[in-house]
């Protein structure tokens, strides 16, 4: 790789890093060509970006962003064959990392950069598969501010019900 390529896939990457808020470190060594195309291809489909990156361009990537300092306790994860996987949903790739182990022994988590927090190891694949999407959220905020309305109008819609029962039997004992 000449000194002008490497320069355009560290800028490509520090764009890359900079602009997603979700990034996840991968160890896909040991990984057959059949074994990562099929997991590149479930990434594809839950529109998770992969890249198998040299360590020292993924370095050199970070170190060119303005808030570096956010990134430091992901620097000591980029070694060995590391392939980082960009999103903007964030328990996706950690979903897709626990299925795909289901019949595969990797990739393992080496760690995950979520909104400036970095979980570090494998055994955090848990944690950040459970973990609820911005769209999860707001659909629980969402239903969380109509279950109070819903009583109230199912309150009036009842009473109502039985307010004009209650007027009905007084019309027909006065009459």
């Amino acid at each position: 790789m000449t000194r002008e390529e490497k320069t355009a896939v560290v800028a490509e990457l520090s764009d890359k890093i900079g602009s997603t808020p979700f990034i996840y470190f991968a160890d896909s060594s040991s990984m057959t060509v059949a074994e990562v195309s099929d997991f590149r291809r479930k990434c594809f489909e839950q529109n998770v970006e992969m890249k198998v990156v040299k360590n020292t361009l993924a370095i050199k990537a970070i170190e060119s962003l303005e808030n570096k300092d956010s990134f430091d306790d992901v620097i000591p994860l980029l070694k060995g064959t590391s392939a980082l996987l960009f999103t903007n949903t964030a328990n996706v790739p950690a979903k897709i990392m626990k299925e795909f182990r289901k019949s595969n022994e990797r990739p393992l988590l080496k760690g995950a950069y979520i909104d400036s927090d970095v979980f570090v190891g494998d055994e955090q694949i848990s944690t950040l598969s459970a973990m609820k999407s911005k769209e999860d959220l707001v659909g629980d905020i969402i239903m969380l501010l109509q279950s109070p309305i819903k009583t109230v109008i199912s309150s009036l819609q009842s009473g109502g019900q039985t307010i004009s029962g209650l007027l009905k039997a007084l019309e027909e004992r006065g009459e």
